[in-house]
């Protein structure tokens, strides 16, 4: 998660709730303890909230005007990004299922557990494309929009013709093991996860 999706995310954890401890934004938020103390902090300097003693030795932590402005600032950032990676995922998606298609692929597996799998359902569904699995090591998910998720491509043998990737965290390192199992013909790379800004995300940047 990148900073400005976890600043967001605590102003609007901190608006529907003051009262909650660190423990819990840190559950809710999906980062460590530790991280939540330091994203807090940093709000605290910049302004953003201010801070109050509660019961039981704890503090409750209140949006600023200055705390309010930036969250719909923020708030606006992220939709519009959304739909930006929507638009060109779904382009992406398109070019890629009419690429397979003049090679013989009709059957596929994704190759992620994310938003741009979501997309890529979508498309499948417009274009009547089967979309038979989801691998996904990392996921603990059992099934994903209704997809059996398997932790390996070893596990999706017989059950399609080529992959899409659309991991997120890290889409060239799922990219490389998918090549490693069928081949580079049957794995395609959607071009919205090869960006720099892609890049920049699966290397932490």
């Amino acid at each position: 998660m990148d900073d400005a999706r976890i600043m967001l995310g605590l102003l609007e954890q901190i608006e529907r709730d003051s009262s909650q401890s660190q423990r819990h934004l840190a559950v809710e938020l999906g980062i460590a303890l530790g991280l939540v103390n330091a994203y807090l902090g940093r709000c605290v300097k910049k302004g953003l909230l201010k801070v109050a003693r509660a019961p039981a030795r704890r503090y409750a932590y209140y949006l600023t005007p200055k705390g309010f402005a930036e969250k719909s600032r923020l708030t606006v950032d992220y939709l519009s990004h959304s739909f930006s990676l929507f638009r060109r995922a779904k382009l992406d998606c398109a070019a890629v299922i009419e690429a397979a298609r003049a090679k013989g692929i009709e059957r596929f597996a994704l190759a992620g557990v994310s938003d741009v799998a979501e997309i890529a359902m979508i498309c499948a569904l417009e274009s009547r494309t089967e979309i038979a699995a989801i691998v996904d090591p990392q996921s603990s998910q059992q099934h994903f929009l209704r997809l059996p998720v398997f932790a390996s491509f070893e596990q999706i043998f017989g059950l399609c013709d080529g992959v899409i990737v659309t991991d997120i965290a890290a889409p060239r390192k799922m990219y490389e093991a998918a090549v490693a199992r069928l081949g580079e013909e049957r794995v395609f790379m959607l071009a919205v996860l090869s960006s720099p800004v892609g890049d920049a995300q699966e290397s932490g940047g």
